[in-house]
């Protein structure tokens, strides 16, 4: 058999059509300029009251930073953010794992972006690893329709062993989400059995999700939470459980009502709903805005923005000394030396904090 000349083998490959490059140029030089490019606090600014939500997002992460080189540019962004904040309903929403939290948030959420035309911000905090500090972060593929919304924007963060189950920043994370025109603030806490009290710091309404079966649960749900709670909604009120439902809130009731009034004048209120069926859902946000409605009208709302503002003060302050101890040349210094020390149990924790301390403190004078 002849293959002719120059032929090589019994199949002759044919030129093909150049393939695209796997991944898209004008991106790749896109990021090339960012890195060369370090937006100062002004450009954060900016972007951020533009409504730019690749910055916003950016500003986040920088303030969530522990560098020492973000935390100047960090704080100076969240400065200049803050006279256009405080226009939203902050609502914090928390409830034991398995209760339906993303499922209903990605619900009601829907429903306030698409029958009222609300703008909104989700602060979905995921429980960091107390072992590799690592976190799954899995919000945003729990949320498939709300995080290709629009007027929607998820934000996961990791609560990096925080208490309370709230990022270390979420505070901060909610004035650049005002700033960048979102009217409606959703914190959805950890709920794995830390104090909710960080949590209900920082927003104007909190919403505590349940299931059904309120005459075990009630023996051991904490009392601080009831006493937080705004509203507590029995989910999964649905099927085989619409009975059980009405049972447990009946129950809540009861209990809501051993409590002393709130100095907001509000009136604890227990609802039903299900998420996937989306029934009670527009009653749980008539319940927000009739609560924001006479708290605006009697002057707490105002309060509690206030006071959250030194809370916000002092929780800075703590920041910015710990910046400035552990960012210290002399702590730097000494501190892997007492922490081996510690390791081969040669000395104890409090000698160590002694001394690293006071040589904090003599230099600073």
């Amino acid at each position: 058999m002849n293959r002719g000349k120059g032929s090589t083998g019994a199949l002759s490959v044919q030129k093909g059509v150049a393939q695209p490059p796997s991944i898209n140029p004008d991106m790749m030089n896109s990021l090339r300029r960012n890195r060369r490019k370090r937006l100062s606090a002004e450009d954060f600014v900016d972007g951020i009251l533009r409504g730019d939500r690749t910055i916003l997002s950016q500003a986040i992460t920088l303030v969530e930073s522990s560098l020492p080189e973000h935390y100047d540019v960090a704080q100076a962004v969240v400065e200049k953010c803050l006279p256009a904040s405080s226009r939203s309903v902050r609502i914090g929403i928390t409830g034991i794992p398995g209760v339906g939290k993303s499922t209903f948030i990605e619900t009601f959420g829907t429903m306030l972006t698409r029958y009222y035309g609300r703008r909104l911000a989700v602060l979905a905090i995921d429980p960091s690893s107390q072992q590799s500090r690592g976190s799954i972060m899995g919000d945003k593929t729990r949320m498939e329709q709300l995080s290709t919304d629009p007027d929607a924007f998820i934000r996961p963060s990791p609560s990096a062993g925080t208490l309370g189950g709230v990022a270390r920043k979420t505070r901060e994370s909610i004035i650049l989400c005002e700033a960048a025109g979102f009217d409606t603030i959703i914190v959805e806490t950890v709920g794995v059995g830390q104090s909710e009290t960080a949590a209900h710091s920082m927003v104007d309404f909190f919403l505590v999700l349940m299931l059904t079966g309120a005459g075990d649960e009630l023996q051991g749900i904490k009392r601080g939470i009831m006493e937080m709670a705004d509203t507590i909604a029995i989910n999964k009120a649905d099927g085989d459980n619409v009975q059980k439902a009405e049972m447990a809130r009946i129950e809540y009731n009861n209990a809501l009502h051993l409590f002393p009034p709130s100095p907001s004048k509000w009136i604890p209120r227990v609802l039903t709903c299900s998420s996937r069926e989306n029934t009670g859902i527009t009653e749980i946000w008539e319940s927000i805005r009739e609560y924001v409605n006479l708290t605006k009208g009697n002057g707490w709302f105002w309060e509690r923005r206030r006071e959250q503002a030194v809370t916000r003060m002092h929780e800075t302050i703590i920041d910015s000394l710990k910046y400035s101890f552990y960012s210290h040349p002399d702590v730097i210094a000494l501190l892997p030396e007492l922490e081996k020390k510690l390791h081969e149990g040669e000395t104890t924790s409090y000698k160590s904090a002694s001394i690293l301390l006071e040589k904090y403190f003599n230099t600073k004078r």
